[in-house]
């Protein structure tokens, strides 16, 4: 019988997103999952106020924290992974396809001394890669299409598929990112469907179409039964042409070019100019063709 972790999932309402501390029962070891660093685009403020939030609760269920993982380079919040490595002293951990990403996007923000070889994260995992949170084993799976770095953590029978497959009512992502292919996501999404029908999966985001709560729990029986998408498209060439069109029409997340700066280097902010303060820089029309709101 597969191992069942202990999951608790953390909305953020601002992003949409879904934090996760994932937590072997027997060990109280545990892991967190794609953390968000608060921020306001507004008027440039950042805070921990998320990540704080499961730092209290890691402490109220007295787990202790092993593994600091992002699924992958977020394109709608800042990751929060090196504050809590800070704060923790756990090691964090990408995919090894992060270099690729830092490489495409260290280009598009004209920033030569950005090391592009992932090491900003303690650890690059790679496909098939195992490893243990306490007595819990962990497998990585290579789930591409989002973005060129994507992976999925498998814990027993539980899943973290990040944006690959959203809620059956929310249906699937967009893969029109630099490096993004809706063929590479239709391949990743099947992989993940691959996996018994029981297993519990959890989704990076949860947009509450029809303006229900939030939700992020489902089953691979529920994704294939009820997937609004997947019940449209039954080939790879119909995903792909549907997915597509779909995103032209789709704009940009709002930080994408705050975020992806941050995330390519593990999270951390800019460092202090002269004046004491940081700054953000992204580029004009680097990202041409995307719908505008």
């Amino acid at each position: 019988m597969p191992q069942t972790p202990e999951v608790a999932g953390f909305f953020d309402d601002r992003t949409c997103s879904i934090q996760y501390v994932v937590a072997d029962p027997s060990t109280r070891k545990c892991a967190i999952i794609d953390p968000v660093l608060d921020f306001d685009e507004k008027s440039g403020a950042t805070a921990t106020r998320n990540a704080d939030r499961l730092l209290g609760h890691i402490a109220r269920e007295r787990l202790e924290p092993v593994w600091i993982l992002d699924t992958h380079p977020h394109a709608d919040h800042f990751s929060a992974a090196h504050y809590l490595k800070v704060r923790t002293g756990a090691p964090t951990a990408i995919g090894e396809r992060i270099v690729e990403v830092q490489e495409l996007w260290k280009r598009l923000y004209n920033w030569p001394e950005l090391p592009a070889d992932g090491s900003q994260w303690d650890r690059l995992f790679a496909d098939g890669d195992v490893f243990k949170i306490g007595e819990l084993d962990v497998a990585v799976l290579f789930s591409p299409g989002h973005t060129l770095a994507s992976v999925s953590y498998i814990a027993g029978d539980a899943a973290f598929i990040h944006d690959t497959l959203f809620m059956p009512d929310g249906g699937t992502a967009r893969a029109d990112f630099p490096g993004g292919s809706s063929s590479r996501l239709w391949r990743s999404i099947q992989a993940i469907l691959a996996l018994p029908e029981h297993t519990r999966l959890f989704t990076g985001h949860d947009y509450q179409p029809g303006g229900r709560g939030p939700r992020w729990e489902s089953t691979v029986a529920e994704q294939k039964a009820k997937n609004i998408h997947l019940a449209l498209c039954r080939t790879e060439a119909e995903f792909v042409t549907f997915r597509d069109l779909r995103d032209r029409t789709l704009p940009m997340p709002r930080l994408i070019l705050h975020a992806l700066q941050v995330n390519i280097n593990g999270g951390r902010l800019p460092e202090p100019e002269a004046d004491g303060r940081r700054y953000l820089k992204f580029p004009l029309d680097a990202l041409s063709g995307a719908a505008w709101d």
